[in-house]
């Protein structure tokens, strides 16, 4: 990812609108916000003999770790081959620190500093870079059974900004089942506002749409037979309101039709304001609930045709283009996920 960054910097240069001073602008702004986000981090080291500036250190470790190092000596390798990048938002008046800089500094600093700093940063990604979908998932991590140490797989509960392809956060839990608890602190560490949040049937729990409205985002929550009375009772209402064609219902539609690898998919989504439908079940728990969404989803392969059926809750208005976006994205994330299990 940070090579990506990089990319783009060259690219940039080689605009014919490209700037120096906006330039210069750019990074001095870019360095601030990175001061802001660890003010709180306190530097372990004494004034004497420091040669390397705090927030340069922290910074290239974490881009480091986030681009695969996995020690001191693959941190150092990183700044050296990325130090003309690096330099052009960080102040290095020495060079990249040596392997033994970090390891010294990181051996001394506050884990749970770092990390709260971290989440900062990365919630402040979330605005910038305009996050407006945020997929939140559930996977298991593969190959973390240990079967000489009797210890259960790892599961863990990861956020997505579904539009940039950036991972948010991620809390590991025992299993599966505590999913439920895991989001609400997921959400915790990050900065929602604005955003739609998309969660599996798993996380479709009366806490977390309050959480979510709390927090200022909108949420598209999938409705399974986990909640099987409202379940029951919004499925046959669209198989009611089907066989009258929707007759004097007031809905939004809308169709996609995907091809390629002798694939055809056909998805088309019909959102309807709860308004519609009449009283649910124990509808006044639904935080801001203001839509019921029917996805199908139609494929013909080479030798099959299947479809699929599905429900969502949503405190998002009845617009089935923007709620089927929503959808699709949150299928982006886990379809990409699934190496994971």
């Amino acid at each position: 990812m940070t090579q990506g960054f990089s990319e783009t910097s060259v690219k940039s240069q080689k605009n014919s609108k490209f700037s120096p001073l906006k330039s210069a602008i750019d990074c001095e702004q870019l360095h601030q916000q990175l001061a802001k986000h660890l003010e709180n981090l306190e530097d372990p080291r004494g004034s004497q003999g420091v040669l390397h500036p705090f927030i340069s250190i922290v910074t290239i470790a974490l881009l480091a770790t986030i681009g695969g190092a996995q020690g001191w000596e693959d941190i150092e390798i990183y700044g050296m081959s990325h130090e003309q990048w690096l330099s052009s938002f960080l102040k290095l008046p020495f060079g990249i620190p040596s392997a033994d800089t970090y390891r010294r500094l990181f051996e001394r600093i506050s884990p749970q500093a770092l990390e709260k700093s971290f989440h900062t940063w990365l919630s402040s990604l979330v605005i910038d870079l305009d996050a407006e979908v945020i997929p939140i998932d559930g996977k298991t991590l593969k190959g973390s059974y240990d079967r000489n140490q009797g210890s259960s797989a790892l599961h863990c509960v990861s956020a997505w900004a579904s539009e940039h392809r950036l991972f948010l956060g991620q809390v590991i839990v025992e299993d599966k089942s505590n999913e439920i608890t895991a989001i609400p602190a997921l959400l915790e560490l990050l900065n929602i506002t604005g955003s739609i949040i998309t969660i599996d049937a798993m996380g479709t729990q009366h806490e977390i749409a309050h959480r979510i409205v709390t927090l200022g985002a909108d949420y598209v929550l999938a409705l399974k037979a986990n909640h099987p009375t409202l379940h029951t009772q919004v499925k046959q209402w669209f198989e009611n309101a089907q066989e009258s064609d929707f007759e004097g219902v007031k809905y939004s539609y809308d169709v996609r039709v995907e091809s390629g690898h002798h694939r055809c998919e056909k998805r088309q989504v019909i959102a309807v304001s709860i308004q519609q439908m009449g009283s649910l079940y124990k509808q006044a728990q639904w935080s801001g609930l203001q839509t019921i969404v029917r996805v199908v989803r139609t494929r013909h392969l080479w030798n099959k045709t299947t479809q699929e059926v599905m429900f969502y809750l949503s405190s998002l208005p009845a617009n089935a283009q923007l709620l089927g976006k929503a959808i699709r994205q949150h299928w982006s994330i886990e379809n990409q996920l699934q190496g994971f299990e």
